[in-house]
């Protein structure tokens, strides 16, 4: 039987939105250590789930503490949870994150975040050459029924070497690789959520399997790892 997300998450959050300072939090800091328990719970599940069709490395729950060191925004508090899977690297590229948050807020994410230099140039290289088979795998229309348009912060023209008139710049401009997917509350807290979370990102893996494979070669095709 699948582990659900409590209503008293959505409720909690709610009230720290209104009152997310240190004092109100230690009074219900009890309450807010035993949702966390139940909801590490969901995580966990969603974990065993993801490691019966893929090779999972690890799964991390962020803290709810907020880093307001560089920050303008001094709330000291999340008022959400997350939690990101990882993949075996480094044969294996890719992560899934999922997200609770109230006042549907919440979603699924998955792709690539902070690319590092080295894979960011692969990546755009790659495109660059073909763009055939990525526009075939996320233009698919089952893919894209269950995740939409490929999202992520890109540059203004052009990155530096690239033709800015190049069939493929829509996709070379991008810094970020993600698909995300948005749900309600009501959602969230069904039974059968975390069957829908675990069947879309088992529809993501075309598109990771095509990213490893670009991501642990060369642009001819010789293995790197």
């Amino acid at each position: 039987m699948n582990k659900t997300v409590p209503q008293e998450a959505f409720d909690f959050f709610k009230r720290l939105e209104k009152n997310n300072n240190r004092d109100w939090f230690n009074e219900n800091k009890k309450e807010f250590k035993e949702i966390e328990k139940e909801v590490k719970q969901v995580y966990t599940q969603l974990f065993d789930m993801l490691s019966v069709h893929d090779e999972i490395d690890k799964m991390k729950l962020f803290r709810i503490y907020r880093d307001v060191r560089f920050s303008k925004n001094k709330l000291p508090y999340k008022t959400h949870f997350g939690g990101s899977f990882s993949r075996v690297k480094p044969s294996l590229r890719g992560g899934y994150y999922l997200h609770i948050q109230p006042n549907k807020e919440s979603f699924i994410a998955t792709g690539f975040w902070e690319p590092n230099k080295e894979d960011l140039l692969r990546i755009r290289k790659e495109f660059e050459q073909d763009d055939e088979e990525i526009r075939e795998i996320i233009n698919n229309k089952k893919f894209k029924n269950i995740w939409g348009e490929l999202v992520g912060d890109q540059v203004k023209t052009a990155p530096r070497g690239f033709d800015k008139e190049h069939k493929a710049i829509d996709l070379i401009k991008k810094k970020q690789f993600i698909f995300t997917k948005k749900y309600t509350d009501k959602e969230v807290a069904s039974p059968d959520f975390l069957n829908k979370v675990d069947a879309a990102f088992i529809a993501i893996r075309p598109y990771f399997n095509y990213m490893s494979d670009v991501l642990t070669t060369d642009l001819n095709g010789v293995s790197l790892i």
